[in-house]
């Protein structure tokens, strides 16, 4: 079997020697049908347009679904923790460092006053997220904390998220027949 470094090696090395080659576009899709407001179907999405993989989210309790779903925010959360998990894993595997009882808490603070338009004053979204990591591992402390730091700073959604990104939305309104002679 090989090691994380033997897979990743000729990665970075073709990165290195052809940098547009690490550039990607990943894509996710919703595309819903039925009439239930409160759901949708996302599907992820390859280079060829094919989807890839799909799960259901729901509008959260709060906002009035039925909370039998994962919320976007969950959604969101859930990718915070699962990229802070192996991200931690990568690079301790990298580092050779052993890990046993690896635990990501992630809590988020909302005011759905703001979601629900209650309160103009409210931000819509999260206030604030933390996150906690827990693990055992043998190691000595100044290992630990490189993997600590190592494992921060390049974990993609807490990067993107302590950083910003640039967002652009592009809506465009399809007119169906029905709708064109109405109009």
């Amino acid at each position: 079997m090989t090691t994380l470094r033997e897979r990743q090696a000729p990665l970075k090395a073709r990165y290195e020697s052809e940098p547009e080659s690490a550039k990607l576009v990943m894509r996710v899709r919703s595309a819903t049908t039925g009439d239930d407001p409160t759901c949708c179907t996302i599907a992820a999405v390859d280079a060829a347009g094919n989807q890839t993989v799909s799960w259901k989210a729901g509008a959260h309790p709060m906002a009035g679904g039925a909370g039998d779903l994962a919320c976007s925010g969950d959604l969101l959360l859930a990718s915070l923790a699962a990229c802070q998990e192996i991200t931690l894993r990568m690079v301790a595997a990298a580092m050779h460092i052993p890990l046993r009882d690896v635990e990501v808490m992630i809590e988020g603070d909302l005011d759905f006053r703001g979601t629900m338009g209650v309160d103009p004053e409210t931000p819509v979204g999260f206030q604030q997220i933390r996150t906690a990591i827990r693990f055992d591992a043998d190691a000595p402390p100044e290992r630990l904390q490189r993997l600590a730091e190592r494992a921060e700073r390049y974990c993609v959604v807490g990067a993107t998220l302590r950083g910003g990104t640039t967002l652009t939305t592009d809506i465009a309104v399809r007119v169906g027949e029905g709708a064109a002679r109405h109009a």
